[in-house]
């Protein structure tokens, strides 16, 4: 094998063992074979290394050609990159591939196919259709392995006239709808006219969060909700809307659905409660209704549910464990209540968050923006720096020791509006000064320096900067949203809207790698313009995106066909990884990021002891 690809590969077991070695609860994945046609006659095939077999495996292609005899693709075993191109396929007829592992010199069970109808078209996306409904268009989705086959499923919100907190006005009733990667429909949730329709309002968790293989689907519900087996929660009579469309009475429910079938599972009264609106700092529901939900692995082996509220002034986060068909609520974090260290959390949030073991003893934290939650409930630490728009946890400076996490603030009242802070303790490494910071991301674009880039929209704030707060660039791309592993290489690429570009940094430009506007693809969530979701769903350890068509009647997914000379397991069996996606839809989208330091200048660590999760 290839000492490079078994070198790099090290490097990311060894990133994940820390969490392993409490046999921590991962999903159990197939091989996410996936072909893209990208010129008549050639096909582009990848499929995933598993986090749970050797780094060694190699694999053999088959491909049936209409009635054929399946044929062989490859002499010997690959053992290089996950992928195959076939040049010599007959797309007149329906074609079907499948990958068989080879290990100690033995093949393995084939994988579940892949089909490539008769006549195939070339492009380079899958497509699925939807059922929209009169009215709506997709906006956020998440993905999960709902019927426990070993493939991800699709869960898409579908919005009528979702507004900001702070707009008042009637909005629309948010449906949630699940697709297979076939295109077929599986189910409908109505969340009522009760759930106010918006970025803030409705996050929504699709994780197996009892460890049966089969996700489930978390959502704050209320009186009108719908399953998806057309049962209702609650009254279905009750309008608690006022004259400017928000809610501010009435019950809130925390629901378990199936994700086989969409049937509700568990009701409980949603915690934390709205209560009395002005206690959260106003009285419109514009702080009182900022949700925030994640999955964390509390014991460091079984997933917990944290659904939160409130990140301006007050701010909750409740945790629960769905265990045996029972929904009981763990703990509370209030930064309004409890010991009076608790007050020193206030006003801390940010639109988003993130999840990750941070303080080495293998069980996870709650990285709620500009403080942490240790993982019995209680507060690690306040750095009190204040609310801000994005933030990213990842080793984003891989000399310094632990994690990292890069954020930003709003109207700051320090000399950090952007700042680099230690994970563990939120102790500030650096900091870049401005009176209003709006975006800002972490990721390495740069391979002449080591570590992943910096940069930040604010004002006073220009130019690019390396792990250790040293400006390298005096501009910066004018792309800072989300990032993606897209061309194969150990840099990481641009996402914004619909295009993926790279950059260029000899002339510090922005080349185009892909426009999803060519193929009809919209962006969502507004001037967030993010796709309904992106991560590695499919194929080998690169990254697919999902952007919903204008006419908001498809879904299509876009699969990488660029040659990678890299081998990884698929990057969702890296727990922070996993998480990150899980939490993708939560508020103001995130970037998703892997809990070890994948980018130019990875080096082996000096302990790669691993151990493999549980299936």
């Amino acid at each position: 094998m290839n000492r490079r690809w078994l070198f790099l590969g090290v490097i990311w077991l060894w990133g994940a063992s820390c969490v392993w070695g409490l046999e921590r609860q991962m999903e159990t994945l197939d091989r996410g074979l996936v072909g893209i046609v990208e010129a008549p006659g050639r096909v582009f095939l990848s499929w995933r290394l598993l986090g749970t077999e050797p780094l060694s495996t190699g694999f053999y292609l088959y491909r049936r050609s209409g009635a054929q005899e399946p044929v062989r693709l490859n002499e010997k075993p690959l053992t290089g990159g996950t992928w195959f191109l076939d040049e010599k396929a007959d797309l007149s007829v329906a074609n079907s591939y499948c990958v068989r592992a080879v290990i100690d010199g033995k093949e393995q069970p084939p994988s579940r196919p892949f089909e490539l109808k008769a006549a195939a078209p070339v492009q380079p996306y899958l497509s699925i259709p939807l059922q929209t409904l009169p009215g709506h268009r997709p906006s956020d989705a998440a993905v999960g392995d709902l019927d426990g086959d070993g493939r991800y499923e699709i869960v898409i919100k579908q919005e009528m006239r979702p507004r900001d907190n702070s707009h008042r006005g009637m909005t629309g009733q948010t449906k949630l709808e699940a697709y297979d990667l076939d295109g077929r429909f599986l189910w409908r949730i109505d969340l009522g006219k009760n759930i106010r329709e918006g970025a803030h309002y409705t996050p929504f968790i699709v994780y197996d969060l009892d460890g049966d293989g089969r996700a489930e689907v978390a959502v704050r519900t209320a009186d009108g909700t719908v399953d998806g087996c057309g049962k209702v929660i609650g009254d279905p009579n009750a309008d608690y809307r006022n004259s400017d469309g928000r809610i501010l009475e009435g019950p809130e429910y925390l629901t378990i659905f199936d994700g086989r079938t969409g049937a509700q599972l568990a009701v409980a009264d949603y915690v934390p409660p709205r209560g009395n609106a002005a206690d959260w700092g106003d009285t419109t529901g514009n702080r009182a209704d900022r949700f925030l939900a994640c999955v964390a692995y509390l014991d460091g082996k079984r997933p917990s549910l944290i659904m939160c509220r409130g990140y301006y002034t007050r701010m909750v986060l409740a945790a629960w464990n769905w265990r045996d068909g029972k929904l009981p609520l763990v703990w509370t974090f209030d930064s309004e209540q409890g010991p009076e260290s608790n007050r020193a959390f206030r006003g801390q949030g940010n639109h988003n968050l993130a999840v990750g073991d941070v303080d080495g003893d293998g069980k996870d934290e709650i990285l709620y923006g500009a403080c942490a939650i240790d993982d019995d409930g209680k507060g690690l630490y306040s750095t009190g720096l204040g609310h801000g728009d994005a933030m990213h946890l990842a080793d984003i400076d891989p000399d310094h020791p632990g994690l990292e996490i890069f954020a930003i603030h709003e109207n700051p009242r320090h000399p950090y509006g952007a700042n680099l802070r230690e994970a563990a303790t939120g102790k500030v490494l650096w900091g870049l000064q401005s009176d209003d910071v709006v975006r800002g991301v972490a990721m390495d674009i740069d391979p002449r320096h080591r570590g992943y880039e910096c940069w930040a929209f604010g004002r006073g704030l220009w130019g690019l900067y390396n792990c250790k707060g040293i400006k390298i660039a005096e501009r910066a791309p004018r792309s800072c949203n989300m990032g993606i592993w897209w061309d194969g290489d150990l840099l990481r690429e641009l996402l914004n809207g619909v295009i993926i570009s790279k950059w260029d940094y000899l002339n510090e430009t922005e080349t185009v790698l892909l426009d999803g506007w060519e193929y009809e693809c919209i962006r969502v969530n507004g001037s967030k313009s993010t796709p309904s979701f992106y991560g590695d769903i499919l194929g080998d350890w690169r990254e697919e995106v999902i952007w919903p068509t204008r006419d908001g009647s498809r879904l299509r997914i876009f699969v990488s066909a660029i040659p990678t000379d890299y081998r990884f397991p698929t990057l969702m069996h890296d727990p922070i990884y996993r998480l990150s996606a899980a939490w993708q839809n939560v508020g103001y989208n995130q970037p998703t990021q892997t809990g070890f330091y994948l980018g130019e200048g990875m080096t082996l660590p000096t302990s790669p002891e691993t151990k493999t999760p549980n299936p």
